[in-house]
C-alpha cells in the first residue's frame, strides 16, 4: 500500500497535526526571511528603544524556542535542560517591557482639570447666590458713596 501512493496510512489526527506544523514552519520561515532581508543596523535605526528591546527579546525567545524543539526531536527532555530557565528569564524581561509599554499608554492626570472637576462637583447654588448678593451690595455701596461729578449746565 505504501508503494502505491505518496500518502501513507497515518491516522487523520497525525496528518492534521503534521499539516498544521508545516504551516507553522512556513510562517516562521517567511517571518525570518523578512527579518534577514534588511540589515540589522538599518532596522534598529528605524525603531525606538522600546521597540528595539521587543525585537531583541522576540529574537532571543524564538531562537531558544527553536532549540527547545531541537532537543525534543533528539529525545532530550527540555524541562530538565537549562533552556527552560533561559526561556523563563526571557519571559520575565518580556513582561517588564510590556509593563513599560502599558505605562506609556496609560492616561495621565491633569491636576488643573481634576481640581476644576472637584470644585464644580462641590458647587452649591445657595452659597453662590449669597456671594453674589454680598458682591452686589458692595458694588451698590461703592457707587452710592462715590463722589458725583457735576455736569455742566446746558446753555
Amino acid at each position: 500500500m505504501a508503494a502505491n501512493g505518496s500518502k501513507e496510512d497515518f491516522p487523520d489526527e497525525i496528518d492534521d497535526q503534521l499539516r498544521g506544523f508545516d504551516l507553522s514552519v512556513s510562517a516562521v520561515t517567511a517571518m525570518l526571511e523578512k527579518l534577514i532581508s534588511m540589515p540589522r543596523n538599518e532596522l534598529e535605526q528605524k525603531l525606538d528603544p522600546l521597540e528595539q528591546a521587543k525585537l531583541d527579546l522576540m529574537s532571543a525567545y524564538t531562537l531558544n524556542s527553536l532549540f527547545w524543539m531541537y532537543l525534543v526531536t533528539r529525545g532530550v527532555n527540555p524541562r530538565e535542560h537549562g533552556i527552560k530557565q533561559e526561556l523563563e528569564r526571557i519571559r520575565t524581561y518580556m513582561n517588564k517591557v510590556k509593563e513599560i509599554g502599558d505605562k506609556k499608554k496609560a492616561a495621565r492626570l491633569d491636576k488643573g482639570a481634576a481640581a476644576r472637576f472637584v470644585r464644580n462637583a462641590l458647587y452649591e447654588p445657595d452659597e453662590k447666590k449669597s456671594r453674589t448678593k454680598v458682591a452686589s451690595k458692595k458694588a451698590a455701596e461703592k457707587t452710592r458713596d462715590a463722589p458725583r461729578r457735576k455736569l455742566p449746565k446746558p446753555k
